[in-house]
């Protein structure tokens, strides 16, 4: 398997649920669940990394507090060079409702002041040669964001071929952020989307379509993935053909951080060398699995890719 490794976004997630209605203003309602985990988009995936059984490294901060304390034991080992911000550690309190859909109320934290620095000091560039490494949380890692040129300088020169998944704009998708995340793009060797996000950042309706568009501004022989939900996943391969996988039926609990699990198996089988509609697949029953479990399950090792897949 080819190295891999995860930067962005490790925070805080209390999760509470399901609520419905939402309440009125100066009233008090009791749920049914409640649980404190490690979150953030790469929180997210490390989790289901280190569940499926894979090696990875990860590059992270965290703040001065006890959440901040909490979050680099919770990593142990992959911590030890992880920065320690003045800041708050970052807090997201995430809602959950009978449908499985989700609100989330987020503090900013010391998530902005995660920087390049902080990057290069928590990985070796050399291990990592020839392998993949996931960046996410883009809008959220200011500091980063805005070193994002010399990071994929960086990457080019160890041979890392970076996963891109930027996340939701705090601001949504204006067009200053669409441009943004056009040029990043353009320097990564994968882009990790969701439908929404595929067809806004194309400007096209059709999921397909939209990831034909974005392709074309990529480098020779990335790949473009488009994550539906219910709907399964899409490709397009680095030969520019049409991948598709549908997705299990499953009973939804909790759907926080289906994307971020997805990323993680899809690159864990892509690191393992299983074709592009095995990796979509991976993704795909990984994702499912955690979303339909509680307390949340990955199935434990990467499981053997079945199912319907069309190209």
């Amino acid at each position: 398997m080819r190295p891999l490794a995860v930067i962005g976004n490790v925070n805080v997630d209390l999760i509470l649920g399901p609520a419905e209605p939402w309440p009125k203003p100066g009233t008090e309602i009791i749920v049914d669940h409640d649980e404190l985990r490690v979150g953030g988009a790469a929180g997210n995936a490390a989790l289901a990394l280190e569940a499926l059984g894979v090696d990875f490294d990860i590059a992270a901060n965290t703040g001065t507090d006890e959440f901040g304390r909490w979050l680099r034991e919770s990593f142990g080992h992959r911590a030890a060079k992880w920065p320690i911000r003045a800041e708050g550690t970052t807090l997201s309190v995430g809602i959950t409702h009978p449908d499985g859909e989700r609100t989330f109320f987020t503090t900013r934290g010391h998530l902005p002041r995660f920087s390049l620095a902080d990057v290069l000091a928590a990985l070796d560039g050399s291990r990592l040669s020839g392998g993949y490494a996931l960046l996410c949380g883009s809008f959220l890692t200011d500091d980063l964001a805005r070193d994002y040129p010399a990071l994929f300088d960086w990457a080019d020169s160890h041979d890392i071929t970076l996963a891109l998944d930027t996340g939701w704009p705090l601001d949504g998708w204006t067009e200053a952020n669409r441009q943004a995340t056009r040029d990043w793009v353009s320097r990564c060797g994968c882009a990790l989307l969701n439908e929404v996000e595929a067809t806004t950042l194309a400007d096209l309706s059709d999921p397909v379509e939209a990831a034909r568009e974005i392709k074309r501004h990529m480098p020779k022989g990335a790949i473009v993935v488009v994550k539906r939900g219910p709907a399964g996943a899409i490709a397009i391969d680095a030969d520019g053909t049409f991948v598709s996988v549908a997705a299990p039926s499953v009973k939804v609990v909790d759907t926080i951080g289906a994307g971020d699990v997805f990323n993680a198996a899809f690159l864990a089988a892509l690191a393992d060398g299983l074709p592009l509609a095995d990796c979509l697949m991976a993704g795909t029953r990984v994702a499912s699995r955690a979303i339909s479990t509680l307390p949340r399950s990955y199935g434990g090792p990467l499981p053997a890719t079945t199912g319907e897949a069309a190209s």
